[in-house]
């Protein structure tokens, strides 16, 4: 699981999980156990569901959609978030995660 799209799509792991939260807190608020729960879930199923080697599944939470300002103390004025949500191998485009709980289609 990431933070920081750019850094793990230099590293390349095997797979990976981002969600666009400030750096550290890949697994949700603090004091927030549903909220930490549902993204775990999520990044275990999106971890069954991966085809190929490299991928990374960006996960739609958003940390507070009222203030995006922690973007730019986390990552500098103005960032742009280099790769979110293209592919990382040609033809690869990112898949719709479906929750976790629900059947599968």
């Amino acid at each position: 699981m990431s933070s920081a799209w750019d850094l793990t799509f230099a590293v390349r792991p095997p797979r990976a999980v981002f969600l666009n939260f400030p750096l550290n807190h890949e697994t949700g608020k603090a004091n927030d156990p549903a909220l930490q729960r549902r993204i775990l879930l999520d990044a275990f199923r999106a971890f069954e569901t991966f085809w190929a080697p490299g991928q990374i599944l960006t996960l739609p939470y958003v940390w507070d959609p009222a203030d995006r300002s922690w973007e730019d103390t986390d990552f500098g004025p103005g960032v742009e978030l280099y790769g979110v949500g293209t592919p990382i191998q040609g033809g690869f485009a990112e898949r719709t995660l479906g929750r976790a709980g629900r059947a599968r289609a």
